[in-house]
């Protein structure tokens, strides 16, 4: 070896240490990362369980880029369900030519949700593929699979930092979807550190690029531990469409059980 030789072999020998350290180090962070996203999500899921079932009343805002909107009323009922994702039946009641429309949904903790739409013009009930659980619901910003419950099961988890929104102190983590169809690569999540509650959740589509964002303002407390945001805001990135969700009035504890989440009861549902 000569001494030109020598010396780069000297010169190289700390970087190829301090590389193969960082290369060490890398999946121990992102484990910890892991970890704690997975924690700090569990916390999420316990501080919303336990409420039993809830009825709603709300408008539903669409407005595209051009600021032309129209309004929907509907009603929103939704069952919880142990060891299992949540039931959830939508009804819409107003513009006439969207009423009598029923969407009933049971979510799954491990397999795909099951979803239902019935449409009046038609007099039949629609099962929504899982291939098409990313399509826009009812014409709106929120794709089908958004109207699923939170469960841990359908999301790997990662706590990527500290941030405030709106200052306040918040959780950041990412969430990548297990569903092999979701329309979605990731989503990045903000909670608040005081009640776990998502205050912005951004959406990014299959191309990795950011699709939406929904905002959530104006909660409000129920049963003493709930938390509900009565004010939800779905801004499509890519159009510039908007979808607001406005909730006037929520129930809860109304005695609903599986025979109000019925697939053969859609078309008489009221």
């Amino acid at each position: 070896m000569t001494d030109k030789t020598a010396k780069i072999t000297q010169w190289l020998a700390p970087i190829a240490m301090i590389t193969a350290l960082g290369m060490a180090i890398i999946p121990a962070v992102c484990h910890a990362g892991n970890e704690q996203g997975l924690e700090i999500a569990k916390e999420r899921k316990l501080r919303d369980t336990g409420w039993g079932d809830s009825i709603g009343e709300m408008t539903m805002l669409l407005s595209n880029a051009q600021g032309e909107s129209s309004t929907r009323k509907m009603r929103i009922k939704t069952l919880e369900v142990a060891d299992d994702g949540d039931k959830g039946l939508t009804i819409f009641d107003q513009p006439r030519d969207v009423q009598g429309t029923a969407f009933l949904n049971f979510a799954h903790t491990t397999k795909p949700d099951d979803q239902w739409l019935y449409l009046p013009a038609l007099k039949r009930v629609k099962r929504i593929a899982s291939r098409n659980k990313s399509g826009p619901f009812m014409g709106s910003e929120f794709a089908y699979e958004d109207l699923s419950s939170f469960e841990l099961e359908k999301y790997d988890f990662t706590y990527l930092g500290d941030d405030t929104v709106k200052g306040e102190a918040v959780f950041k983590l990412r969430q990548v979807p297990t569903d092999e169809y979701s329309g979605y690569t990731k989503q990045l999540v903000w909670l608040d550190k005081d009640h776990y509650r998502p205050l912005k959740v951004e959406f990014y589509d299959r191309k990795d690029s950011l699709l939406k964002t929904l905002t959530f303002n104006n909660y409000e407390q129920y049963l003493g531990k709930y938390w509900r945001a009565h004010t939800m805001t779905m801004n499509n990135i890519q159009t510039g469409k908007t979808t607001v969700l406005t909730t006037h009035k929520l129930t809860f504890n109304n005695g609903l059980d599986e025979s109000d989440f019925n697939k053969s009861s859609l078309k008489r549902v009221k």
